[in-house]
């Protein structure tokens, strides 16, 4: 194909795939296996956390993975990424095709890919072969312009990013079905919405295996098709409010991690600042960050509190002011956080678990991840792809402006 990404091979999965993927086939079942296997993912950005979420997928047994990256391997990189080694992979080697032999020694059934070109400089019809997008350590610009080209494309997107003992994870699968088994309970489930983003589309009973009619009475099980409707990035990066369930209790608004107005803080700051984090050496710097930690609590609707001196001075040790959008790269942070936005993915693909609503903040010092559901008043899913404007597919690269104008927030 024109832009490297080769689908994977269509056929059934072979005797010994079956005995490879034994353990995982037994958890998620043949046809999720099957699933997994046709998948062809692109990861871009190949730093610490990128190298375990590409771990994680390789070895479930994904059809292809494209590993995207234009920057060179630095000192840096090779202290934190365990996909490279300083004899194997000398500093100013391109980082994606670096970390490439590595990964394909831990699965060579994978076909693994190298693109060297910036991301910034593909047109929106790139992402339209993969099934899955995932772009990690990016500025919060550069993770808009590249969900509004998967959203044109319709194609499932995550963006994470590593900032010292913390991060996060956040997803837009724009309209995501799923099935879920469970025990039938003794009232009916009527179709219609569940939550404010997930629906019940339909429940069926599940044909028991066994052959008593009293143990299949006691064990019956059934089958909820489910949707799940997500916003995108621009949206629930800094529009979104938290859910009312949460805002109209003080005890839940009080347990809400200070780490996500920080988050918003630095992405508005690196907006501000050409893509720039604070650097915790610049006092003007450090007020900025601060004011903007405090906007962001108010906005959020958060205990003025819970912000706390100590959580800005953790969460600025994190952070990177080298402008590449990610933050000081912490391996077991990397770890959990890969392992995490993979198995999600996983559970994705075989469309057989709750997928992540719609955002994960991890706090390293406390090892909590909390999930929230961020999204704006009015329309979800697919709802936001109208356009607000007369604007071209190819021309989104080329611009933030025309990014937002395509999700209809102009």
């Amino acid at each position: 194909m024109s832009n490297g990404a080769v689908p994977a091979p269509a056929n059934g999965i072979s005797a010994d795939e079956i005995a490879l993927y034994d353990r995982q086939i037994r958890l998620w079942g043949m046809k999720a296996q099957e699933k997994i296997r046709n998948a062809n993912i692109l990861l871009i950005t190949m730093k610490a956390l990128a190298n375990e979420i590409a771990k994680n997928l390789v070895l479930a047994g994904i059809g292809s993975l494209t590993i995207l990256d234009s920057e060179p391997v630095n000192p840096a990189d090779l202290g934190a990424q365990f996909l490279l080694s300083e004899e194997a992979n000398p500093i100013g080697t391109n980082r994606a095709a670096a970390a490439s032999a590595a990964l394909q020694r831990l699965n060579p059934r994978v076909q693994i890919h190298v693109d060297t070109v910036d991301v910034r400089l593909k047109p929106p019809s790139f992402f339209a072969p993969f099934d899955i997008i995932i772009a990690t350590d990016l500025d919060s610009p550069t993770l808009n312009i590249i969900n509004t080209a998967t959203r044109l494309n319709n194609r499932p997107f995550y963006a994470a990013g590593c900032h010292g003992l913390h991060g996060f994870l956040f997803a837009d699968l724009i309209e995501h079905t799923f099935a879920i088994t469970r025990t039938k309970p003794n009232i009916f489930t009527p179709s219609g919405p569940e939550t404010r983003t997930r629906s019940i589309l339909s429940v069926t009973p599940k044909p028991s295996s066994s052959s008593s009619s009293s143990s299949s009475e006691a064990h019956a099980e059934e089958l909820v098709t489910k949707r799940e409707l997500y916003s995108t990035w621009y949206l629930a990066s800094g529009a979104s409010q938290l859910p009312a369930e949460i805002l109209r209790s003080p005890r839940r608004r009080r347990a809400v991690t200070p780490l996500l107005s920080c988050l918003r803080a630095l992405w508005e700051f690196a907006s501000l600042h050409g893509g720039s984090a604070p650097q915790t050496d610049h006092h003007a710097d450090l007020a900025q960050f601060t004011l903007l930690c405090g906007e962001q609590h108010k906005a959020l609707g958060l205990p003025a509190e819970t912000l706390r001196s100590e959580v800005l001075r953790s969460f600025l040790q994190g952070v990177s002011g080298n402008g590449s959008g990610g933050g000081v790269e912490v391996g077991p942070v990397a770890a959990v956080l890969g392992a995490q936005l993979a198995q999600d993915v996983i559970n994705v693909l075989s469309q057989s678990q709750q997928p992540v609503q719609n955002f994960v903040i991890f706090d390293g010092e406390a090892m909590e991840a909390e999930v929230y559901a961020l999204h704006p008043e009015g329309e979800l899913g697919r709802g936001l792809l109208v356009t607000a404007g007369p604007v071209k597919a190819d021309d989104v690269m080329g611009g933030g402006r025309g990014a937002l104008e395509i999700t209809g927030v102009a």
